[in-house]
């Protein structure tokens, strides 16, 4: 795999880099995804490429204005201090200037099914193909796996680092290694508690679990909440002594791995007991590794961003990554 930081300078300047980036957000309000790539789109300008920013938003059934990637210009021009010229349609070749932004690549139907004709309409728009999408990366997107293989192919800053720094939890983590998963389906986690339990000396599981009967490995390792706050029949949170029990684990922690919130955060009623953990993990001393967008917000309206090691920008990727299985689009780059 080749690293767009280790690309010379004389290799990038005149050309036109087709970054497919991630603003898969709800809100232009909710920056991570968008900040994250900032750094890449600074590095191909000061070493003198033009860029056009391929990006999806939503799941959208043809074009729907309200999953435009019109909202984002504000935020790329306020923090690039440069012209965004947007792209409504499918050009056949870029005007003047040095930012391009395309219209959500999911408008057209061809993206999702890994449409070959539409990759190549794209490839024609630029010199080079920068994938810093990690989020995105464990589906079979026309501009996620058919574009590295039609232009010379890079992996930008952030998945460099998305890929660093998970490859360094999975293969050798500062032991005790602590893995928190909560959201509403526990099952979807299983695949990683499996591949990760026999390097994890804890495994601390949200409420939800309660709720299902999750097909998990049977261990002394896996933790299961002992108290909750309910809503009928169903646990929405993790109770107090819960949190006091995972807050001790936390605090003998090394590394911490954590993927979706321990209770229905959505909920006022029942963030308690994520917003405790978070907390804790900050405190902690740990290396912490936080994915999934409901956690990561989690993380950042609670103002702990600084004392995390690394928020990740992928939820699902995140997770099937951590679970060892091949991403397409980081086999694409390879």
């Amino acid at each position: 795999m080749k690293f767009l930081g280790d690309v010379r300078k004389k290799d990038l300047a005149g050309k036109t880099c087709l970054l497919r980036a991630d603003f898969n957000v709800e809100s232009a309000k909710d920056a991570l995804r968008v900040e994250a790539t900032i750094p890449t789109v600074k590095f191909l300008l000061k070493n003198g490429a033009r860029i056009l920013i391929l990006s999806h938003r939503g799941r959208p059934k043809g074009v729907d204005e309200k999953l435009s990637l019109k909202v984002f210009i504000p935020f790329l021009k306020k923090n690039l201090k440069q012209e965004i010229h947007f792209l409504a349609g499918l050009p056949a070749k870029l005007g003047a200037g040095k930012i391009f932004l395309m219209e959500n690549l999911r408008f057209w139907p061809e993206e999702e099914v890994d449409g070959k004709d539409f990759a190549r309409h794209l490839a024609k728009l630029g010199d080079f193909y920068v994938n810093d999408a990690f989020a995105v990366s464990h589906r079979a997107n026309a501009s996620i796996t058919q574009l590295p293989q039609l232009l010379p192919a890079y992996a930008g800053l952030l998945l460099q680092k998305e890929i660093k720094t998970l490859s360094l939890v999975m293969k050798k983590p500062k032991k005790p290694l602590v893995l928190i998963f909560g959201g509403s389906k526990v099952d979807d986690k299983a695949p990683v508690i499996k591949y990760l339990l026999p390097k994890a000396n804890k495994v601390l599981l949200g409420s939800s679990v309660l709720n299902n009967s999750a097909t998990l490995p049977k261990s002394s390792k896996i933790e299961r909440p002992i108290d909750w706050l309910a809503e009928g029949s169903l646990a929405m949170d993790i109770g107090s002594l819960t949190v006091e029990r995972y807050g001790a684990e936390i605090q003998k922690a090394k590394t911490i791995v954590w993927n979706g919130p321990v209770g229905k955060f959505e909920d006022k009623k029942y963030a308690g007991g994520s917003a405790a953990l978070a907390k804790l993990v900050a405190k902690s001393g740990a290396f912490s590794v936080i994915g999934g967008g409901e956690t990561t917000q989690l993380i950042l309206s609670l103002g702990l961003r600084k004392k995390i090691g690394f928020l990740s920008t992928g939820g699902g990727a995140m997770l099937e990554f951590l679970a060892g299985k091949k991403l397409p689009g980081i086999e694409a780059l390879k």
